[in-house]
């Protein structure tokens, strides 16, 4: 894997980015082949607390994980502990669901899958609606099943894809009671 260490508000030493690539380089066990995508890795202070953010961009899939400490070490420690756990905790409903040569589960040593898009809304002082993000991705075409899988794989609690079944764009979410929903076009 390849590593884009940045720092906001914070230098990135040499003994830090060190550490970083030593840690994340722990998930290339996990994988059949090292991947050749480049590692997102985003180091910042915030209010006291030291933030880690990781993308790992792959074919079919995305890991991404963040975590905030008081401790920088320890913030890369959590966030490479969270991306094993993504990583172990889906294979395995994923080496069920996808037995198809060419799907991702090659891409694993026993499997995955994808990602999503998200536009963030955010109220001002004036509490008037203001545009903050707005991502673009290209809708992979899945069945509901596989949708809820891409977005417990993420870590969110929403996930738009399209469904193979209507043939429409679709949502999957988490409800409160810790079930899913569905959220399809009327038309």
């Amino acid at each position: 894997m390849k590593y884009n260490i940045r720092g906001q508000r914070l230098e990135v030493t040499d003994a830090l980015r060190e550490y970083v690539e030593k840690k994340l380089s722990r998930l290339e066990r996990y994988f059949e082949a090292p991947p050749q995508s480049d590692v997102s890795v985003t180091l910042s202070v915030t209010k006291g607390q030291q933030a880690i953010e990781v993308t790992i961009p792959l074919p079919g899939a995305l890991l991404r994980a963040e975590e905030k400490r008081e401790d920088m070490y320890a913030s890369i420690d959590f966030v490479v502990d969270k991306l094993e756990r993504q990583i172990r905790k889906h294979k395995t409903k994923i080496n069920r669901n996808f037995r198809e040569a060419g799907s991702a589960r090659a891409l694993f040593k026993e499997d995955f899958g994808n990602g999503q898009a998200v536009t963030t809304l955010a109220r001002d002082e004036e509490d008037d609606l203001e545009l903050v993000r707005t991502k673009r991705f290209n809708l992979k075409p899945m069945d509901v099943e596989e949708a809820i899988l891409q977005m417990n794989l993420v870590g969110h609690n929403f996930y738009v894809f399209a469904n193979t079944e209507t043939k429409e764009v679709s949502v999957v979410y988490r409800r409160n009671d810790g079930k899913y929903g569905l959220i399809e076009s009327a038309e």
